[in-house]
This record gives C-alpha cells, structure tokens and sequence, in this order.
C-alpha cells in the first residue's frame, strides 16, 4: 500500500499523539452533475503537495516543522447516508484528540460528515463555505447527503450559521430558500477585484470558533480548471488566501476541507494549487497561532 504523505515524507509525524494537525483523506464521489474524477482528488492532492517548497513565502515559516501527520486515505461505502456516517466517524476520531483537521476530497458531500463531528464538539462553530454554488437543495439525484445538498445539511440540519463566499450559480428552489431564510451570500459579482475590506465584513460575522469548507470550484477556472463544474467569474487565488489569512488570525479555525479537485491529465496546475491552498490553511490557522 502506498503511505501518502501532506508534504515531504521527512517531515511527516508518524505519531497522531505528537501532531498539531491531520489530513483526512476522502476518497469519495457519488452521484456528481457533471464531470468526473473527485474520487482520486486527495491522492492528487497529496502528491502535488510533496513538489512544495516547505518554506511559506507570506510568514517565512517552515510548514513542515508544524507537526503534520497523514491519515491512510479513506474509501467511504457508496450509499451516501453510510458514507456519511463513516466520514463523520472517521473525523471524530480525530477531533477528539484536539488536533487540527484538514480533510481532503472527494466531492463536496465529504464536507457533511466532518463538519456535523466538528459541530457535536464545538456547536458554537460557524461555517464558512468557499463555493461557486449555494448547495442548498434539499435532494438531488436521488440523495439528501449529495453534493448539490451540503450547506442545506448545515443550516437546516445541524442549525449552524453559514458564510457563502464566492456564489455564482444557484437553483430556483434555492433562491427560495435564501429569500425565505433571509440568507445573504457574498455573490462573486459583489465581490470587488482589488478591494479587500470584504474579508473584514465576513471575519466580523463570525463567531470565535469557525469550520472553513473550500469547493475548488470558488475559484476562477483561470486558476482552478480541473473541477467537476468550473465556473466562470470566481475568486482569484490571492483573494482566497487573503480570506483564509483574515479568518485565521483572529478566530480559532478548528477544522476545514478542500473539496472538487478533478485531475486534468497532462496538467499539474489543479492539484498542485490545491496543495498550496491546503498548505496555506496550515499556516494561518495552525503555524501561526503557535
């Protein structure tokens, strides 16, 4: 079996006791609307983030001097309601701990489990969702746990606040529900290119505890092709970055995820920024907060 490791194998902490934080890898896609791929996401992902150089450009900190240590990755059953519930086992297991956890998809129904675990210990927590859609349905193809549902399972379900970030496609049915409930995303197109003071907006929403989720497809497919439904019109990777930096130096972020990595063959460019954003989540919610 092959031992995958969140950067270079040398810095990996082989003892979970010892590690400040742990990568959960999600082998899962069930059910997706269009394009394929997400399964093999966190294994893509992982050996992109070998290629990195270990010094943070921003902080000047060494990343891999954290305390990071690599799950084996997980292949969740295919009935979504199952999938789930081994997902949320799995991320528990290691929140219990009180260790920082970056879980790695997979298509974004890897997000329900590990947030409703975050939750059960932490219920004060918010949800800040980076995303192109709302995923507000209530079902789709077939299922109340797929991937088009997720932020529905969060505020309806589980009754937790959410920031939507980055919002450009949606449904009739859930623009409804954002009527309804009152629901104010930042839409993309709201979001100014070269002004900052947005993150400032979201950041004093938030409470002191806060779950991030990041869709790849947030961002513009100029940046992030290889997704399942690469939308135009997203945020641009520094603004991303800005964001992830704003939230974690003044709330405790205790867990987060990546989700919707679909590898192009022949290109690197995808999963090798992916990598970077999850490096990025590293550093400004746990390294920095040493």
């Amino acid at each position: 079996m092959t031992a995958y490791t969140f950067g270079e194998p040398e810095y990996q902490i082989s003892d979970i006791q010892s590690a400040r934080a742990v990568i959960l890898p999600l082998c899962y896609e069930h059910a997706v609307s269009y394009g394929v791929g997400t399964r093999s996401g966190p294994l893509h992902i992982l050996e992109a983030s070998t290629q990195l150089e270990m010094m943070d450009e921003e902080t000047l900190l060494h990343w891999g001097e954290i305390g990071i240590h690599t799950l084996p990755p997980l292949h969740p059953s295919q009935d979504p309601d199952q999938a789930v519930a081994e997902m949320r086992q799995a991320a528990a297991a290691v929140l219990s701990k009180g260790k920082f956890l970056l879980s790695l998809g997979g298509d974004h129904a890897i997000s329900i489990g590990p947030i409703a675990a975050t939750a059960a210990m932490y219920p004060d927590i918010a949800v800040v969702q980076v995303d192109a859609h709302l995923d507000l349905r209530d079902r789709w193809n077939g299922s109340r746990c797929n991937h088009a549902c997720v932020m529905r399972r969060v505020v309806e379900d589980m009754k937790l606040p959410a920031v939507q970030v980055g919002i450009r496609s949606f449904s009739s049915e859930e623009a409804a529900y954002l009527r309804k409930h009152g629901m104010k995303p930042y839409f993309a197109h709201e979001i100014p290119p070269n002004d900052l003071s947005w993150i400032q907006k979201i950041v004093d929403q938030l409470p002191e505890r806060v779950y991030i989720t990041i869709d790849v497809d947030g961002l513009d497919p100029s940046v992030m092709p290889g997704t399942g439904t690469p939308e135009p019109g997203g945020l641009q990777y520094r603004q991303l970055i800005r964001l992830i930096q704003a939230i974690g130096a003044s709330r405790h972020v205790v867990a987060a995820d990546i989700a919707e990595l679909s590898k192009i063959e022949g290109s690197h460019v995808s999963e090798f920024t992916a990598a970077r954003i999850a490096e990025k989540l590293l550093v400004y919610c746990v390294g920095c907060n040493s």
